[in-house]
This record gives C-alpha cells, sequence and structure tokens, in this order.
C-alpha cells in the first residue's frame, strides 16, 4: 500500500521526548509531509504538541480512531515500546520509521520484519547516521586503501545525571527497558562498522567499572572481528568527558556541542593507506616511486590527504525525504528491519560477551550469538 503522491504524506510522531520534537521539525520543514499528530502520554504531551502546531493524542490507539490518522508514523519512544507500538500502527495500515533499535529482543524484532511484510507495510529503521556527510565520504574512500586489515574505534563522552531522570526518561537506567549505551549508542556505531566493513561475526568485551547507581552497563572495550578478515577494536563509555565521539566529531547533534579538532573516532587500516574520520585525513605512501633504492614504508615521509565533504544538508532531514520515498515510490529502505536486526544481534552479542568473566568470545550466525568454548 502506499499514499498518493498528489497530497502531502500525512505523518504522525509518537513520542514526545529527546529526539521526537527533532523528527517533528524535519517533518515540519519538509514540503511532502504534513505533521498532523504528535501522541505522547506524559502530562506535557499536549504543551509540546502545542509547540509543534499540531494535534496532541495520548496513544497511539486513540490517533488511529481519529480523525487525524497518519500515512506514516515515526516511533521515537523508550526503547521497549518500539515493536508493539509498531505492531499496532502496522495493523492499522500505517507505515513505519522506528527509531533505532528496532526491536530490544532478537525474536520480537523477527516478528515485527515478518508482520510488516506480511501487511504489506513500509518499514524503515532510523539508523540516520547512514546520511551523515561524513559517513558518506568515508564509505566512498574505503577503495583508496586498499585491502582493509583493522579499524579501531571510540565512542566516549559525559552524560549528565539529567539524561536519566523524569517520567521519560527513568527507563534509560535499566537493562529490561532498554537502557544502557549498548542499546543507546553502541547501536549506532555497530550499524554504521557494518555499513562500512560488512558483518560482524564474533566479538569479545569487558565491562567498565561502574560510577553510577543504575542496573544498566555504561561501557566496555570491544574486540571484534568481521566475516571478511577485518579485526577491529572499540572503546565505549558514557561516564567520561570526552571529543571522541559521533556527535562531538561531526555536530549532527544540536544538543552537543560540536568540537573542532578533537581527533578521530574511527580509524580505517588498509594495505595502502588509512583514513580518520570524521577529519577524513588520508595518509599513505602514494608518492614514493619504488625503484633505486627506494621502496614504501616507516623510512619515507607519509603523505597526508584532506578529503573534501559537503555538511550542507541534516541527516535527519534527508532520511524523512527518504522515508517518503520509500512510502510512495517503493524505494528500497536505506537501513531495512534485516539490517537493524543484525546490529541488534551484534550488541547483544556484546552483553552477553560482557557477562563473560573469562572473556570468552561470543560467535554471530546469521541472527543466532553463542559462546565460543575457546579462541582459535
Amino acid at each position: 500500500m502506499a499514499s498518493s503522491s498528489c497530497s502531502s504524506l500525512k505523518v504522525a510522531v509518537i513520542g514526545g521526548g529527546l529526539i521526537g520534537p527533532r523528527h517533528a521539525q524535519s517533518v515540519i520543514s519538509n514540503p511532502s509531509t504534513e505533521l498532523v499528530a504528535l501522541v505522547e502520554p506524559s502530562p506535557n504531551g499536549s504543551s509540546v504538541a502545542a509547540s509543534l502546531n499540531t494535534h496532541h493524542y495520548p496513544s497511539t490507539s486513540a490517533l488511529i480512531l481519529s480523525p487525524h490518522k497518519p500515512d506514516a508514523a515515526i516511533i521515537c519512544t523508550p526503547n521497549h515500546t518500539h515493536v508493539p507500538l509498531a505492531l499496532e500502527l502496522i495493523a492499522a495500515g500505517v507505515h513505519i520509521l522506528v527509531e533505532k533499535p528496532i526491536s530490544t529482543t532478537i525474536p520480537s524484532g523477527r516478528e515485527l520484519i515478518t508482520v510488516a511484510k506480511e501487511r504489506d507495510v513500509k518499514l524503515l529503521v532510523g539508523h540516520h547516521r547512514r546520511f551523515n556527510p561524513y559517513l558518506l565520504r568515508a564509505k566512498s574512500s574505503i577503495s583508496s586503501l586498499g585491502r582493509i586489515l583493522a579499524i579501531q574505534g571510540t565512542w566516549t563522552l559525559l552524560k549528565p545525571p539529567s539524561y536519566f531522570q523524569g517520567p521519560t526518561n527513568s527507563w534509560r537506567q535499566s537493562q529490561t527497558s532498554g537502557g544502557g549505551v549498548v542499546l543507546i549508542n553502541l547501536i549506532h556505531e555497530i550499524d554504521l562498522l557494518q555499513y562500512l566493513l560488512g558483518p560482524i561475526v564474533l566479538v569479545s568485551a569487558l565491562g567498565t567499572q561502574k560510577t553510577r547507581e543504575h542496573d544498566a552497563e555504561e561501557g566496555a572495550a570491544i574486540l571484534m572481528r568481521f566475516e571478511s578478515g577485518v579485526v577491529g577494536t572499540f572503546i565505549l563509555c558514557d561516564t567520561t568527558p570526552s571529543p571522541w565521539n559521533f556527535e562531538a566529531g561531526t555536530g549532527e547533534n544540536p544538543t552537543i556541542p560540536k568540537v573542532e579538532g578533537g581527533g578521530s573516532f574511527y580509524r580505517i587500516f588498509g594495505a595502502e593507506g588509512s583514513l580518520s574520520v570524521p577529519d577524513l585525513a588520508r595518509w599513505s605512501y602514494d608518492h614514493v616511486e619504488e625503484g633505486q633504492g627506494k621502496e614504501k614504508g616507516w623510512n619515507e615521509v607519509l603523505k597526508k590527504e584532506e578529503i573534501p565533504v559537503e555538511k550542507e544538508e541534516v541527516p535527519f532531514d534527508l532520511q524523512l525525504q527518504h522515508f517518503v520515498d520509500v512510502v510512495r515510490d517503493g524505494k528500497e529502505p536505506s537501513c531495512t528491519g534485516v539490517e537493524a536486526l543484525r546490529a541488534l544481534v551484534v550488541c547483544e552479542a556484546v552483553k552477553t560477551a560482557m557477562k563473560n568473566a573469562d572473556g570468552m568470545p561470543v560467535e554471530i550466525h546469521g541472527f543466532e550469538i553463542k559462546n565460543r568454548n575457546k579462541v582459535d
């Protein structure tokens, strides 16, 4: 099913917390979409809706039965509510853009994918960083590095206490509600790493020391192996002041100030060169002409090339327009349910590995994970 291209796509935003109003602004600014409603059950829902000049409903069921039933909806609610809300909307024939993670469990994610397909409802998962100009430029530059050997990644910053407080935020304190830095933040990074380098098939992880009283995890040191043979390391932590994270490096989130010259959060190592992101500095010995006693290697001066990047367009806005194209024109989603579930599976593998006191690796086979008895 698809909406008519003669009129604006009617979109509702489900969730009025941290990210919902940001999605709503994209809907408002896009000439192809109309914001018809905001669903938010908390007491401040009506005021948030009023600030967006749209209708307010306390539940998706009320929205579906209302005169403002949408063609499509953007789900940006606490993680553990993604699947039940999506299933309710899909049953009503509403196309879905669901914020990451697609689900908090692998079985429920698989159910969502199956039901959307059976109902012929479009499903796009909001891994919006796939539209980020720094990542798009990095992806297009990887082939210039030769055979990729390894990657090093970092996502480290300090979340303030208010991030975890209040009726719309307290779920972030609990793993059972989908809280914790793995499902909230690492899942973005895992999606990007697999987008750049293909499937991850093995992980090992050690958790960082706890600094909060919450039961949700705060960080980890992660070792990865990709299906291609690429190996990687990743440091994850949300309790340390640091510029080494996607948000501060790219400036994509207006609530987190961009840090100029803060350094890279990804380093990609190839046989012919290496690349850092987001500064997009490529290092190589391309200028060295081998022969007559010269050879490429550490005795020569490395050449640095700064790769230009266009920074004009906003990833959230690009993602929304893509959602319109998916619904109206049948375009393949940039991040399908299957791809999003693969990121969730890796995150589940990381959480499992963190519980292995002896550092035992966890293998990933499709949507299945299992502890490995020994390291090869």
